[in-house]
Order: structure tokens, then sequence, then C-alpha cells
């Protein structure tokens, strides 16, 4: 591992090389001139070795914490692609409307990061007498908020090899086709030209089916050259990224589910991302809500936080490579440590987990969930596939689809008693406040289990009591919960204005104190203005209360005309 890494930030269209690139690009997320890069990346970072500057930043302001703690030489001869993600430093703030707007129509697995920054390195290592060290190493680093993994790569794959031949005005060029992309709009098909290439691709909505076919070509346009299809941005090829565990898949996607603290231990960069992206996935459609970084080094800013030993490991799932971490994570109750894959006939050798037979998992006995049973089950389906030597897309779909299904048997009777929370829809009435969500009871959903349990989807037999138990206790249930909280919150505020915009709101102001009729128009005003973007309503509800709010204000005596204004909504 390298510690000197002078870098050059590519922010935008016609970038200099030193000084103002930064300031520029903070007016962008803001204001311009780059929207339509800064939604889809932050920046384009370029990192080179120098044996006597040591890491050094070109440029200034306040996106130099991008790169600080970053160590994006992993020391692999040839090139290497791999992903890494770190926290946005304190004081920064993202561009809020933009992101609550991408967000609302978005899966919650693929929503634009608030704190946190993915990167996707495209690192080169090759020998170079003419240079003092002996070999030419630099990195091309795509930093997002975004959790587009394969779209990303797939981009770095066309633009690297290009860039270490031609070098800046490469990227520069790059980033301005960037920033003639479309926004990145759940639900839309988009056509993404790069280096005389088109990349089509789908950027899926929260309404898609999980597990739904993947898009096809579109051919409404004429376009030359013809687009390339990618068919996902996110997903990566599962039956790669497992084949060397998936003896232990099942074991793993619970721990997954619950968030227990993880150290995977691989041979490479790649395979640790990889691998830890992988498995964040496979508890898909459920955001895993707990940190997790797909390559952990020892010089991220949260190394002393992670490895200290003065209390229990927190919830999080680090991807690393260096020996060092062997030692350093030995306390920490789940260890898999990940070999090169050997094949031994059709099967591919599985790898060892630390002291698989006395692994404190999930504590529960022989024969429960968590242990033995199941996982033949999994590999017996896993190794019928091999054998029959299937494409590694189809066992990818197979081991996508198997995963989906095990964590819909899991989840549907937590949204089926979720949904019973909700009020009634007649309890919604335009002159009181919405009616409030039932609290959750945990003692209350575990009783209905008998009658809409997972064992009526799934052909597992275990513990399942005791699953749902330790996941009550997990991040990743906290998060689930506050978000399906905050949907429902927001169903209620759309038939409330819904149920509003139905009533007779004119005659309703007709024997009325002007003070009432005023404090009724404030209160629409806040639903519609602090609401508007949140809020899904049926088409024309917000024009009519636009309307309405305009007509009472006008029939209101001049002096209260001037103070509420005549505008509505912003």
């Amino acid at each position: 591992m390298s510690n000197g890494a002078p870098l050059k930030l590519c922010l935008g269209p016609r970038l200099k090389r030193a000084g103002c690139p930064l300031e520029a690009a903070g007016r962008a997320d803001n204001r311009g001139p780059w929207p339509r890069f800064s939604s889809w990346l932050e920046c384009a970072c370029v990192v080179t070795f120098d044996l006597e500057l040591g890491q050094a930043l070109e440029v200034r302001r306040w996106r130099s914490e991008v790169m600080w703690a970053l160590c994006v030489f992993p020391g692999c001869l040839g090139d290497t692609q791999f992903s890494f993600r770190f926290r946005q430093s304190v004081g920064r703030r993202a561009s809020r409307h933009r992101d609550d707007l991408y967000n609302r129509d978005a899966p919650v697995t693929l929503q634009r990061e608030t704190a946190h920054f993915f990167g996707y390195v495209y690192f080169r290592q090759v020998k170079d007498v003419s240079v003092k060290r002996g070999y030419f190493q630099k990195s091309l680093v795509l930093v997002s908020r975004l959790p587009y993994t394969h779209l990303f790569h797939s981009l770095l794959q066309l633009i690297a090899p290009e860039f270490f031949e031609k070098h800046e005005p490469c990227l520069e060029a790059v980033c301005n086709e960037i920033d003639q992309w479309p926004l990145p709009v759940p639900g839309q098909t988009l056509n993404l030209p790069v280096m005389g290439i088109i990349l089509q691709v789908r950027i899926p909505s929260k309404s898609d089916k999980p597990g739904g076919s993947p898009i096809r070509q579109t051919a409404k346009e004429n376009l030359l050259p013809a687009p390339t299809l990618l068919p996902t941005i996110h997903e990566l090829d599962l039956f790669k990224c497992f084949q060397s565990i998936l003896i232990h898949l099942q074991m793993l996607w619970e721990l997954t589910l619950l968030g227990e603290p993880l150290v995977i231990m691989a041979p490479s960069p790649t395979v640790s991302s990889e691998t830890v992206l992988a498995l964040i996935s496979s508890i898909s459609p459920l955001k895993f809500c707990c940190d997790f970084r797909p390559y952990f080094t020892i010089h991220d800013s949260e190394f002393r936080e992670y490895t200290t030993r003065t209390q229990a490991p927190p919830n999080v799932m680090l991807g690393v490579t260096n020996p060092f971490f062997i030692k350093t994570f030995q306390s920490w109750p789940h260890i898999v440590r990940l070999g090169e894959v050997k094949m031994a006939g059709d099967l591919p050798k599985q790898v060892k987990v630390k002291k698989l037979s006395k692994l404190k998992t999930l504590d529960t006995k022989p024969g429960k969930l968590a242990t033995t049973a199941y996982p033949h089950q999994e590999a017996a389906l896993c190794s019928q596939g091999i054998q029959r030597k299937r494409p590694s897309e189809v066992q990818s779909a197979i081991l996508r689809r198997h995963l989906l299904e095990l964590t819909q048997s899991f989840i549907i009777p937590l949204e089926r008693y979720m949904a019973s929370l909700m009020p009634l829809q007649r309890s919604v009435t335009p002159w009181k406040t919405p009616p409030q969500i039932r609290p959750f009871s945990q003692d209350e959903f575990l009783s209905t289990l008998d009658h809409t349990g997972p064992q009526l989807t799934s052909l597992l037999r275990g513990d399942w009591i005791g699953l749902y138990r330790k996941f009550f206790r997990s991040p990743n249930f906290d998060g689930w919960y506050r978000q399906r909280h905050r949907e429902m919150m927001q169903k209620l505020e759309s038939l409330h204005l819904e149920v509003i915009c139905d009533a007779d709101l004119l005659g309703w102001t007709k024997d009325k104190s002007e003070v009432e009729v005023v404090d009724l128009i404030l209160k629409l005003r806040e639903k519609l203005v602090t609401r508007r973007q949140q809020l899904q309503v049926r088409d024309g509800v917000l024009d009519k209360l636009d309307s309405f709010i305009t007509s009472i204000i006008s029939s209101l005596p001049n002096d209260l005309q001037s103070v509420l204004g005549t505008g509505t909504s912003a």
C-alpha cells in the first residue's frame, strides 16, 4: 500500500488543473453550471503514486474531504476494479431538494446516500523502468452518492484504458459528455452517450415488481451508433460472488438480515468489495441499514473506531485484504476467510469460515433455522445447477430468485401486520387532523405468525420466532420500520388532502370567523408548500386546493389579503 498519492479531481466540463475547480464544483451542486454532472457523480478523481510528494491535493475547498484517508493502490499487478464506501465530512450538506425528488420514487436499496459516498476504482499497475519505483501506478476513481455499481464499473471499463493513454483531455471530454446526460429519474429508460458509445439503462422504480425481468432494448429512436444495453445498473454476478461460499449462504443471509458484525477477508479488493456488496443485496428488497465497507483499509478514518477492543464490535460489514486484520479482528464473532476459488471437478472448493462448528451466529441449537439443516439444502440446490454447467448469468438468476423468495417469506408477515396498523380510510375526515397509526407491538405480531408466518410460503423449517426477535433488535428492523411508518404517514396526509379537496370548503367558511379561515389557509399552505414533493395524490388535487386558497383570500378584507398575499405554493 502506498502512503503517497497526489490527487487530481475532475468535477465537470472545462476544468482547470489547479485552484478553482472545487470552487466551480461547489457552485454546480446548488446553482449550476453542471447540475446534470452532479446528479450522477460528485467528482472524478485521478490518483497517482509519487515517491517524494506523498498524499497531496491539487485542488481545495469543500470537496477536498472526498479524498482524505483513501487508499486506492491495492498493489495488484495489471488492471483491478473495486468499490469502497466512506462517510462524508461533518458539516457537509447535500442538495436535499434533488435527493428528495429522486429518493421519493427510487427503491430503498437504490436511494441516493445522504451521509456516505461510494467510490468506484479502476487501478492500473504495470512495470515501467522510467519510473523511479519501477512501476506505473495510477487509479481513476468515480465518486457518487448513487449505488450504481454495475453502471459505474462499466463506465470505467470504457474510460480508464483510454484515459491511461490520452490522460486529462480524455477525462475532460468524458465529464462534458456526462454533463449532457439526462437526470436519473426512476422508472425511465435513458440513453447515455460516452466515448462514441451509447449506454442504454433503465433506472429502477419503487413500483417495479421485485425480481422482474431485465429491460429490453428500446427501438423508439434511430440512434447511431446502436445503443449498448446494460440490463442492470446495480446488480452483481451473484454466482461469481458466492460460488466459494454457497454451502454457508443461508447462514450469511441471516447474519446480513440481522446486521451482525461481519468481516470478509478476501485475497483482493475486487473479491472483497463484490462479496460485501453481494451480501448486502442478498436481503433485497429490504435495505441494509447498518454501515458497510466493501474495501476497508488501515487508512480509513474509522479504522480506530472499528478495531478497538474496549467495546463490542459495531454493526458493520467490512471487506478487507490486508493480513494485518487477521489478528486485529480475531475477537469478532463472525469472520469469513475467502481464498482463490479452485475447481474440484465441476464444483468449486468451499472456503473456510472461522470456527464453523462453534460459530456464534445466532446462538441457536442444532436443527434450528441458523444451523446445520438448511445449508445442506442450499448446497444441493446450487450444486445441481453447477453440475449442469449452466451459464453464470443463469446461476445468478437462480440464486437471486432463491434469496428474494427467502427474504419475501420473512418480510411479508411484517408487511401484513404493518398494514393492519393503518387507520381505516373512512376515519379520515376533512375537519380533523389525520388519525394516528397504531404502535407496532412485537408480541401482537408474533401471535399472528401461526396464520401468516413464513412457514406458509417457505419450505424452510426452524425457529422463525427466534429469528424475528433478533431482527427486532437490529438496525435493519429499525430502518425498515421508520421507512414504512414514514410512507404510511405520507399516505395518510395524501388521503387527508384528497378528502379536503372533495369537501365543501367554501361552504364551511361562510359561518366561520376570520381567525378560523386564516388558520385553515395557513394549514393548507403548509401541506402544499412543505410537503408538495413528498406527497402523491390524485391528479388535480393540488391545483384545486391552490385555486381554493386564492379564492378564499380574495374574499377576505384588504388588510388580510395584503398580509396573506395571493401566492399559494412554491
